[in-house]
């Protein structure tokens, strides 16, 4: 842990349990809020449980329900944190949804492309890779844009509870090896259960490290 790791948990921790909000939803980059403030943002197959880690990671129990009704499932889902404005959190699409449409699955590849490229503000992505699955060909290609726009990204394996311990630590040893083969990943694994609450100090920490 470095010098400066508990006071910024400590501001995590104060940052986390102030005001947050649902901003809006872009379908489009034309309808992206205007970038007055720096932004992290979450990536993840669907059903990875990025819902359930943002309820946990900002101490509230439906945020990123808000942002998941109808026709909001394929878009960027904006959430202000802090009062004044300190953050943005970003809820991008889940990926992998086998049964999609093909226009769809394009229409989600454009609009995540061109947000990745594009947005100065974005500081860092964390990519949540289910423990009991592993890497998958579509977080690597994930990955590959990420690297491509060279936004550092951290791997959080998500559901750790979920599997034996033993079989956690051979998840999170393969997914550093893979981390290390990318430009832009970091090389620290966060571990987290929604659950327990395993790892949410550290990925609060992440997101923190981020915009300081």
């Amino acid at each position: 842990m470095s010098e400066d790791a508990p006071d910024l948990d400590e501001t995590a921790r104060k940052l986390f349990s102030g005001p947050i909000a649902f901003l809006k939803s872009a379908p489009t980059l034309q309808f992206l809020p205007d970038p007055a403030v720096e932004e992290v943002a979450f990536a993840g197959r669907s059903n990875v449980g990025k819902s359930s880690l943002l309820n946990k990671l900002t101490n509230r129990r439906d945020l990123a329900r808000t942002s998941n009704t109808p026709g909001r499932t394929q878009e960027l889902n904006f959430f202000d944190v802090g009062e004044p404005l300190r953050l943005r959190l970003v809820d991008m699409p889940g990926y992998g949804f086998a049964k999609a449409p093909k226009d769809v699955v394009r229409k989600w590849r454009f609009l995540i492309n061109d947000y990745l490229r594009g947005r100065a503000v974005l500081k860092r992505a964390l990519v949540l890779i289910d423990s009991r699955h592993g890497v998958k060909d579509i977080d690597l290609e994930v990955m590959k844009m990420l690297d491509d726009a060279a936004v550092s990204y951290h791997l959080v394996l998500t559901k750790a509870d979920k599997i034996k311990a033993s079989e956690l630590q051979a998840v999170e040893a393969a997914t550093a090896a893979e981390a290390r083969k990318h430009p832009a990943a970091h090389p620290e694994i966060i571990v987290t259960s929604s659950e327990t609450g395993l790892g949410i100090e550290r990925l609060r920490r992440s997101v923190m490290e981020a915009i300081v």
